[in-house]
């Protein structure tokens, strides 16, 4: 039995050098789950910076930030065909958004560059209200200083009926109800559910099955590792992101993890790897296994996996910095190959599994 194509959303930055609004966009592209050789890209639509994207979980809507100072939030319609168009666009509630993520009842947007976490209730038909929900500002800092002068919320994940959002800034991880009353004060802080040593640098994280915690440390090269305990949760523990990763010039990226739970994938950049470590059920402790080297200046942004088989899983990464997405076989041992490469028009940021 032949398998099907598996089709993606890419998102994407401007061109280097070159303003947002200038070409970048939202593409459709096919990738194949046996071989990893992509079909030809197309252009969906053309967006403004759209360096992220999510889905609506159940409606035919797609959403796409647009990372720019005083930043905006763009639903777009998914027709019969994998055709899209814009419905409704308004603002992110912040500067230089980064993360989005969908409920069945609202959308959450990270804004990086002030840190404001918004929400935005969304109608039956994925339709964004036309206000948000609430605002949260965040607030804190840490002691890399030009890094760290104050909140930069920088991943929205659902986790039951709340959010965790990573703040780079403030070295914590936040928590706010998934579909907050109206009423919510904007200059919350939201409840810190975790804290992270200082100058963590807290980027992404993914959930294990267990209900643990493993969040990539983009300014110290490690990965954190929290465990259920008190009224959210502790840190236990950290390995570096790669053998020889050094701080400062290897800046872990986006985590996911393996769909049998056992192993997390992180793209490295600096190094220009995917990481792949080994997650062992006492603890849970994190083994590295693996790097697959991407290229050199590849800048590993963002990667999903989206194929598994009983012999390992592909994975696609959005190389920011050689413009290009490249497909990777993992082994079930953690090892892999790069099967494909496909150059992008603009440098692509996102993937995302388009059904």
């Amino acid at each position: 039995m032949t398998e099907q194509p598996v089709p993606l959303w890419i998102g994407t930055y401007p061109a280097a050098g070159s303003a947002p609004g200038t070409g970048e966009g939202v593409w459709r592209v096919t990738v194949d789950p046996v071989s990893g050789t992509f079909g030809a890209p197309a252009l969906a639509a053309e967006l403004t910076s759209p360096s992220f994207l999510a889905r609506h979980p159940h409606a035919p809507v797609l959403y796409a930030v647009a990372e720019t100072p005083g930043g905006a939030l763009t639903a777009l319609r998914v027709h019969d065909g994998g055709t899209i168009e814009p419905s409704s666009t308004l603002s992110s509630g912040g500067d230089d958004p980064c993360h989005v993520a969908a409920s069945v009842r609202a959308v959450w947007v990270t804004n990086y560059g002030d840190g404001v976490a918004s929400v935005v209730a969304v109608s039956d038909d994925g339709t964004p209200e036309a206000e948000h929900r609430a605002l949260y500002a965040g607030g804190g800092s840490g002691p890399v200083t030009d890094r760290q002068e104050g909140p930069h919320a920088h991943q929205v994940t659902v986790v039951d009926d709340h959010v965790l959002v990573t703040d780079l800034g403030a070295d914590v991880v936040r928590r706010y109800p998934l579909d907050p009353p109206a009423s919510d004060a904007a200059t919350s802080d939201g409840e810190v559910a975790a804290r992270l040593p200082a100058g963590t640098g807290p980027r992404h994280l993914v959930v294990l099955p267990g209900g643990a915690l493993v969040v990539a440390g983009e300014l110290d090269a490690r990965l954190h590792v929290l465990v259920p305990g008190g009224d959210g949760w502790e840190h236990a523990g950290s390995a570096p992101v790669s053998p020889g990763a050094a701080v400062g010039e290897a800046f872990p990226g986006h985590v996911t993890l393996s769909e049998d739970g056992r192993r997390v994938h992180v793209g490295v950049r600096g190094p220009d790897v995917l990481a792949v470590h080994e997650v062992s059920d006492d603890g849970p402790h994190l083994k590295h296994v693996g790097d697959v080297p991407l290229g050199e200046g590849a800048w590993p942004r963002h990667h999903e996996v989206v194929a598994g088989s009983p012999d390992g899983e592909l994975v696609v990464v959005a190389l920011q910095g050689s413009a290009e997405l490249v497909t990777v076989h993992l082994d079930d041992d953690g090892t892999g190959t790069v099967l494909d490469r496909a150059a992008w028009a603009t440098p692509p940021a996102c993937v995302l599994v388009a059904s």
